[in-house]
């Protein structure tokens, strides 16, 4: 039996896959935000003390590389850069009215590197700035056509930063994830993602039941992803307008998120091989669902 769902700024120029997901992941707690409007509104206001990365002091605000940081700058969702450091070299391919920017500091690479968290491979160039402003659940939603992905209490930067990076590649609409279990997108995430996380619009929720509720009235179909489904996701998905949900690592989908899911799917995976990495599960989901989008 399929399980059914319940009622319910700036501006610049064989074993299947599921539940027991197997990868190391990140488990500290972001600063939990109230939403920023009264009703259905989920979006949550700008982070101001996020301690997601410990003992990197006000790390957590950079990116670095040289495409997460061009995506960053031409994002004009992204308020006003704080900093944005980069060697004499690559300040010479900066475009002209950033080599004029207030905010620009040239610094050779060891200077920049002593800014950031030991081992960033920053490629001669870093920026300090806030996240993106984030789109309500609503406006994310509206209209119902192509895909979201949902990310259910997943807390480690890279598979996040992957799973945006599938995102974008495979054409996703958007992706919602919780307000108090993911991390900025900034960082390793920003570098993981290159430039993924400014090219996908995003919403923050404080409750995803909530908004996939919100999301079944706006005509979206939810399919959640678990290992223990009795059916597999080329069976489960359709031409309607998706949402992927997917769980942590160890936990996956929890149980009252997955009882708003229209439908529990897993991946075929014929090799023997019991689990994937959440994000290697997010594009194989990905690229099942776009398929029927071509």
């Amino acid at each position: 039996m399929l399980k059914q769902r319940r009622p319910g700024s700036w501006k610049p120029s064989g074993p299947q896959i599921g539940a027991r997901l197997i990868v190391s992941s990140h488990s500290e707690r972001n600063d939990r935000k109230k939403p920023s409007s009264p009703g259905r509104d989920f979006r949550s206001k700008p982070r101001e003390n996020n301690k997601f990365s410990k003992g990197q002091g006000d790390a957590k605000d950079w990116i670095w590389g040289t495409h997460a940081v061009e995506a960053a700058l031409s994002n004009p969702a992204r308020p006003v850069p704080k900093r944005l450091l980069a060697t004499p070299d690559r300040a010479k391919r900066l475009a002209p009215h950033l080599s004029r920017a207030p905010f620009l500091q040239i610094l050779e690479g060891a200077e920049i590197a002593r800014q950031l968290p030991a081992g960033a491979v920053h490629q001669g160039i870093a920026l300090k700035i806030d996240e993106p402003e984030m789109l309500t659940v609503h406006d994310l939603g509206s209209p119902a056509q192509g895909l979201l992905v949902m990310l259910d209490q997943i807390t480690d930067p890279q598979n996040i930063g992957a799973i945006f990076r599938s995102a974008a590649a495979f054409g996703a609409k958007g992706v919602i994830l919780q307000d108090r279990h993911a991390p900025a997108l900034t960082g390793v995430l920003a570098k993981t993602a290159v430039g993924a996380v400014d090219k996908i619009p995003c919403a923050r929720v404080v409750n995803l039941s909530r908004a996939l509720e919100e999301l079944a009235d706006l005509g979206w179909r939810a399919v959640g992803l678990a290992g223990e489904a009795e059916a597999t996701l080329d069976q489960v998905l359709d031409e309607r307008p998706t949402v992927l949900v997917l769980g942590s690592e160890g936990e996956g989908v929890r149980r009252l998120v997955a009882e708003h899911c229209d439908v529990m799917g897993k991946i075929a995976m014929p090799g023997g091989f019991e689990s994937l990495n959440v994000s290697a599960a997010a594009a194989v989901a990905l690229y099942e669902a776009s398929k029927l989008r071509r």
